[in-house]
């Protein structure tokens, strides 16, 4: 082997590899004929690779009026974020052209590897949404990443505002959900209205009330879409009953089971209360009593079946809440509307004051209740919808600020077209305009 180069040598070697590294980029990054690498810079030190675009032609779009204009300046150097080389952040350089058009007023070119105001590359923008689908997580993904949280905020707000421009407009919707949702502490409320036989979340407002309520339905449904709603499920809070009656002609109100049963779990959890000061049996039996039995701990199943043994009144709440449960499915209204009635007779019978007031409140709202049991729909998605924003909530340790929530939420469970499409680069790969070169 060689000893030790000469300077001279080493310079060759440098310009060589300098040579190599340009055209292999120029390969990679394929940003069409006008736009060549014209140097690669690399610090070891900082572990950041710079790579220098240049505009080859005397000539450029002007973006506003769309007219081929001649070059009439260049911007000063700008970096973009890109992809990582290897275990190096990369940043792509460009000192951009301004064109003059015939009207005298100047503006830079578009790049085609970003939008003109951002500060990342599409290529690094769409693997910034990967890793923040994969993670559900904005302070883990800028962790990863190494860049700043308010980037990764910046991305998941621009692509679900890209997502919704995207999404169509004439779609026809059968059968949609409203839900109410805190996101912080007090009384700070959300609605969600989402497809309930996809699970889809059409889109968020905040506040629940019934103006607010018809602001939502109207933002996302016109006339003609509102009147193929066939069910509307929901909470039995009077502000979305107004709402969906009034604006859903042709809806059948339902009263969806995941709240029904809510309702008679707080029910269960208020006779527990009540009779836990006079029975020990009756400590320590929350979870026991509200959770799946098929869910529940070889202790809690214990605790479940001693509690089962006794005659207290909460063995009665217990019994009432899974015979509702077990009403669900019914073939036709007939047969919803005599279940309900057995379901209720046997609930009055227990003579227990809590389980009274709960049936009460459900014969006030007995339509939407008895259109629940027997409709074919099911509110399961909208049922796992609302735990999945729930865990979003727990993931983002609540959020303080209503914009940032309706984000995530269309974000992860909106179903939108979230990524890039970096139209300028898929034109110029397949109908370049050279300019004259």
């Amino acid at each position: 082997m060689r000893g030790n180069l000469t300077s001279r040598e080493t310079n060759t070697f440098a310009k060589k590899a300098m040579m190599l590294s340009s055209q292999l980029f120029d390969l990679m990054l394929d940003f069409g004929p006008e736009w060549k690498v014209s140097n690669v810079e690399a610090n070891f030190l900082e572990m950041i690779v710079d790579i220098t675009i240049e505009y080859l032609p005397q000539k450029g779009v002007d973006p506003e009026s769309n007219q081929i204009c001649p070059i009439y300046d260049y911007m000063e150097y700008r970096r973009w974020r890109h992809l990582n080389i290897m275990q190096y952040q990369t940043y792509i350089c460009c000192r951009v052209p301004r064109v003059k058009n015939p009207e005298g007023k100047v503006h830079c070119i578009q790049v085609p590897w970003a939008d003109s105001y951002n500060r990342y590359t599409y290529m690094f923008e769409e693997f910034v949404i990967m890793v923040l689908q994969a993670t559900q997580n904005q302070t883990k993904t800028a962790g990863l990443l190494g860049i700043k949280f308010d980037v990764v905020n910046r991305i998941m707000h621009n692509s679900v505002e890209r997502g919704l421009k995207r999404r169509l407009t004439n779609l026809k919707y059968y059968h949609l959900s409203l839900d109410e949702k805190s996101f912080k502490k007090g009384h700070n409320y959300i609605t969600v209205l989402s497809d309930s036989e996809s699970g889809i979340v059409l889109d968020v407002i905040e506040d629940r009330t019934e103006d607010a309520c018809k602001e939502l339905l109207k933002s996302q449904l016109d006339t003609e879409q509102r009147c193929t709603v066939e069910t509307i499920s929901m909470d039995m809070w009077k502000p979305f009953m107004k709402a969906a009656t009034e604006l859903l002609p042709k809806a059948k109100l339902t009263h969806d089971r995941f709240h029904l049963v809510g309702y008679l779990n707080k029910c269960i959890d208020k006779i527990r209360r009540r009779e836990v000061k006079s029975e020990d049996i009756l400590r320590h039996s929350r979870y026991a009593l509200l959770k799946n039995r098929l869910n529940l701990t070889d202790k809690q199943y214990i605790k479940f079946e001693g509690i089962m043994n006794t005659t207290l009144e909460v063995v009665k709440g217990y019994k009432i809440r899974e015979l509702f449960q077990f009403i669900f499915g019914c073939s036709d209204m007939y047969a919803a509307n005599t279940m309900f009635g057995l379901w209720t007779r046997e609930a009055v019978q227990t003579n227990v004051k809590e389980i009274l007031e709960v049936v009460e409140t459900f014969k006030a709202h007995a339509i939407g209740i008895i259109n629940a049991l027997y409709l074919s729909n099911s509110n399961a998605k909208a049922e796992r919808l609302n735990g999945k924003i729930q865990i979003l909530k727990t993931v983002g340790r609540g959020y303080h600020q209503f914009p940032n929530f309706r984000t995530a939420i269309l974000f992860f469970h909106g179903q939108l077209e979230l990524y890039p499409s970096n139209i300028r680069l898929c034109d110029q790969k397949h109908n370049p305009t050279h300019f004259g070169l």
